[in-house]
């Protein structure tokens, strides 16, 4: 009976890591398999920032992607990183953060947007080397609306002003849509019922230059395949 008891409490503990996990990620397994050099980042649901969202809504917390980010650029075995959205939008600063640190990687980096990239979705998939989007995916562009306080004072127009203007020139910079095609699309008028804005299917994303292909899981990994392989030739070269 003594000699089963360490089995039994490694049981116990792999199913408490499995529970955290569950909670923490949102899923019972590990993103990417341990000798596998590309990590997957699932951006799912909505983005949660500042403000910690009812429990009944699909979340993706950004304080625990940014520990992850920072360990894909400090890993050695980790060569290449695969960005995979399907969200509504969510807080814009925590958004614009999550998309400077994703733009910011030295490892190569590819996004795919699977059924929505909305809102601040928009600058998260951009800020990916190489971006996709499939046929039947959309993504809806439209003015910053915020409620609420933000650093303990009530919300200006010059504050939302300001910050759109930062979720603006982030895309345009990261993507090859110009700006004045942008704004045209963020504050066109009867695309969206009773709103501003406009939702953008497939291959209009790429026509106006926001995402670079039209494609899906396949079609993005091989792209990270050749940009990890021009990485490496490209340090071959310099040693």
């Amino acid at each position: 009976m003594n000699e089963q008891q360490p089995e039994t409490k490694d049981k116990d503990t792999s199913s408490s890591s499995l529970v955290e996990k569950i909670q923490q990620l949102g899923q019972s397994t590990v993103p990417a398999a341990p000798d596998s050099n590309i990590h997957v980042l699932s951006i799912i649901g909505q983005v949660e920032g500042h403000v910690q969202l009812p429990p009944q809504n699909k979340t993706t917390k950004y304080e625990h992607l940014i520990p992850q980010l920072v360990a894909i650029e400090q890993n050695p075995k980790i060569e290449g990183l695969m960005v995979i959205l399907n969200t509504v939008g969510g807080d814009v600063e925590a958004g614009l953060a999550l998309s400077e640190m994703i733009a910011s990687l030295s490892k190569p980096t590819v996004s795919v947007v699977l059924g929505g990239g909305h809102s601040i979705g928009i600058p998260i998939a951009t800020a990916a080397d190489y971006s996709f989007i499939t046929p039947s995916a959309t993504m809806t562009i439209h003015p910053i609306r915020l409620t609420g306080l933000v650093i303990g004072v009530p919300q200006t127009f010059e504050y939302i002003d300001k910050m759109q203007d930062r979720v603006i020139q982030f895309v345009i910079t990261h993507s090859n849509i110009k700006e004045d095609k942008l704004k045209e699309l963020m504050f066109e008028k009867g695309n969206l019922t009773r709103d501003i804005g406009t939702n953008v299917v497939g291959e209009d994303a790429v026509k106006y230059g926001m995402i670079n292909e039209v494609g899906g899981i396949s079609g993005a990994m091989a792209k990270l395949n050749e940009l990890m392989q021009q990485r490496q030739d490209t340090q071959e070269l310099i040693q």
